[in-house]
């Protein structure tokens, strides 16, 4: 190939882009003049344009009104830069070696090939020439530039760097804020040492032991109870916290629009991926500026199948994760996130189908946030909440957690223990933090209680997303072990310096902590307790009698009070989700506890067993509509701005 625009320095490259700026035609009209492109779909384009914070090129591509193809060549008329293909033309294995992955998909430039003593570095924008030969100029070889596709470039980066992105994507969350050494074989006898102890201590003193137990299960469930109700007592003296939306913005609102990223971890999910797609396309934000990324195993031979045989539009993209023995959510993100091109991450699940107006009440919300608000959490329902009993108490429970005590605990300034899914960081606080903890099953909440380590805060929105409830004992029961065995390593990660913890939380945040963590496994671990002691009062047996009757009293006093708090809490909740039908369902809760028991004590044996492994949930097992005459909380306006959206 002919040597196009070769520099020696990165000076060089400076005045020579420089000089020839003002003689290149604009993309647009080089477009038109190749016949890519007619003068309607350019001028939409342009207005477009004017509201987005986009090159026109990828708006072009993105409104499918050309294909990368064209965009490489109407770029290399240009330009004056020749195009290569990576997939016909592969790179010099040689001269990847220890590049830097990062920088170069920063950069969408890789190192090609050296000809005649030139190196040759195919890159995707020729505007970040003058970035690319000083990221590549060793002072010794001369650096020319060539056009590529942009998904080509990214592809050869991952062939030839797989080893070193797979590796940091185990490891990108620093050591101090990991469960990584906590959970390997060699420190679990930490654990295992606990147990022992309150072991002997159990049989060398029953009754003291039981009493001593009896009085921590009630401070427990005071503080629980306690959370709920100082919950419930804001939300009544302030219906909306100050920083909340209540709907979606007009697009004439904005200045201009950021990029945003949307990662979409998959793991046997062939069922639902149709309906994830038709989800993803009714988003009601810009195409051009949505970069999805849907999250593969390498060993998911069916749903890369499932996905391959779909056409998908410009800004999907698929990337696939190598395998590892470590197969979590978290690591799948950390690969995926260095691809991200968006200033905003948002999380969604195989499942879900959010409300098509969310992201434009995230990126609203962060615009008005202060920079400290380093993402935000919507709201999660259910889609198939009649489908049975299970079904109608797990929607009630979501409510009371999303739509009381998460709002509490946020009025309250404690931190936010964040979802999985539906949740949106600024990309940059989120890097600065070390991303995801790979080897925590719970890196959602993890994640929440870190950002705030870091004197970073999450904050609601009310926007709902739409997923399916597991509807079934067993793969319920294995769901929830996963997400109490997550509470507990978190707890315990966090607590390995209690002084650090403080510090940086403030006693707010740090009791905050203890009620949300270790009070939510104790509540479940406690039921037997409760149970027995309801049973012997109940039918005249003596086991109670070991207790002092001071408490004895407080046990009955809490266990009502908290029944009460606890019911209220769900009428509010069912209300406010718009499922009065629910009311009627909320006595029955009392049974449907005792199955989040048998997933603790699941749980804790796990913790020594297998602490990073994640029990996948089956989607797709119960394909119900969304309910008829469920009105969700947000109304959803139509796209303002004639752009297509995705798909």
């Amino acid at each position: 190939m002919a040597s196009v625009l070769p520099f020696s320095s990165a000076s060089d490259a400076s005045s020579t882009l420089q000089a020839e700026a003002p003689r290149r035609l604009r993309l647009g009209d080089a477009l038109v003049r190749e016949g890519f492109l007619d003068e309607a779909s350019l001028a939409e384009a342009l207005e477009q344009q004017k509201l987005q914070d986009q090159k026109i090129g990828r708006i072009l591509v993105a409104n499918q009104a050309i294909t990368d193809d064209e965009l490489v060549e109407a770029l290399s008329r240009q330009s004056g830069l020749d195009r290569i293909d990576l997939d016909e033309e592969p790179l010099d294995p040689e001269l990847v070696r220890n590049i830097d992955p990062y920088e170069c998909l920063r950069l969408e430039a890789i190192p090609w090939r050296i000809s005649g003593g030139t190196l040759v570095v195919a890159i995707a924008n020729p505007e970040l020439g003058r970035e690319v030969v000083a990221a590549f100029d060793d002072g010794i070889a001369r650096v020319t530039l060539a056009l590529a596709r942009p998904g080509d470039i990214r592809r050869a980066i991952t062939r030839t760097c797989f080893g070193r992105l797979r590796a940091d994507a185990r490891t990108r969350c620093p050591a101090a804020f990991s469960c990584r050494d906590w959970t390997a074989s060699m420190h679990r006898w930490r654990p295992r040492l606990v147990v022992a102890a309150l072991t002997a201590a159990i049989v060398a003193a029953p009754m003291l032991a039981l009493q001593i137990l009896m009085g921590w299960v009630l401070l427990a469930n005071s503080a629980t109870m306690g959370l709920r109700l100082v919950a419930l007592f804001t939300r009544a003296t302030r219906s909306r916290p100050s920083n909340e939306v209540a709907a979606a913005p007009r697009l004439a609102d904005y200045k201009k629009l950021p990029r945003v990223s949307l990662l979409v971890p998959l793991l046997r999910e062939e069922k639902v991926a149709q309906k994830l797609l038709d989800a993803l396309a009714a988003m009601d934000y810009p195409a051009p500026l949505l970069d999805i990324k849907l999250v593969l195993e390498e060993d998911d031979l069916i749903t890369r199948a499932a996905i391959a045989a779909r056409e998908l539009p410009p800004t999907i993209e698929v990337l696939v994760v190598p395998a590892d023995g470590l197969k979590t959510k978290p690591r799948a993100m950390n690969y995926a996130l260095p691809f991200c091109q968006g200033d905003i991450v948002g999380i969604y699940d195989a499942e879900d189908r959010p409300d098509p107006s969310q992201i434009r009440i995230v990126v609203e919300h962060l615009r008005q946030a202060p920079p400290e608000v380093a993402c935000v959490q919507g709201f999660l329902d259910f889609y198939n909440t009649r489908s049975n009993w299970l079904s109608r108490c797990f929607t009630l429970e979501y409510a009371i957690w999303f739509r009381v005590i998460l709002l509490g605990v946020q009025r309250l300034g404690i931190p936010i223990p964040l979802g999985g899914t539906t949740v949106f960081f600024r990309r940059g606080l989120l890097e600065q933090i070390g991303a995801w903890d790979a080897h925590n099953v719970t890196e959602d909440a993890d994640l929440g209680m870190r950002l705030a380590r870091f004197g970073l805060r999450c904050e609601m929105v009310r926007s709902t997303t739409l997923e399916e409830a597991n509807c079934r004992a067993l793969p319920w029961i294995r769901q929830r072990s996963r997400w109490l065995k997550g509470y507990v390593v978190t707890w315990a990660t966090h607590m390995r310096d209690p002084r650090a913890l403080l510090r940086d939380l403030g006693w707010r945040g740090f009791l905050g902590f203890q009620v949300l963590f270790l009070g939510g496994i104790t509540s479940y671990l406690s039921l037997p307790l409760f149970w027995a002691i309801w049973i012997s009062a109940l039918f005249g047996l003596r086991f109670w009698e070991s207790y002092p009757h001071w408490m004895l009293a407080a046990f009955f006093v809490s266990m009502i009070a908290g029944q009460i708090v606890m019911f209220v809490s769900a009428i509010v909740a069912a209300l406010d989700s718009g499922r009065p039908f629910l009311i009627p369902w909320v006595p029955t809760l009392f049974l449907y506890w005792p199955l989040g028991a048998v997933a603790a004590y699941r749980a804790v044996g796990e913790i020594f067993s297998r602490p990073s492994y994640w029990h996948k949930t089956e989607h797709g097992v119960d394909p119900s509509a969304p309910e008829k005459g469920f009105t969700p909380l947000v109304v959803w306006p139509p796209s303002e701005d004639g752009s297509r959206r995705p798909g």
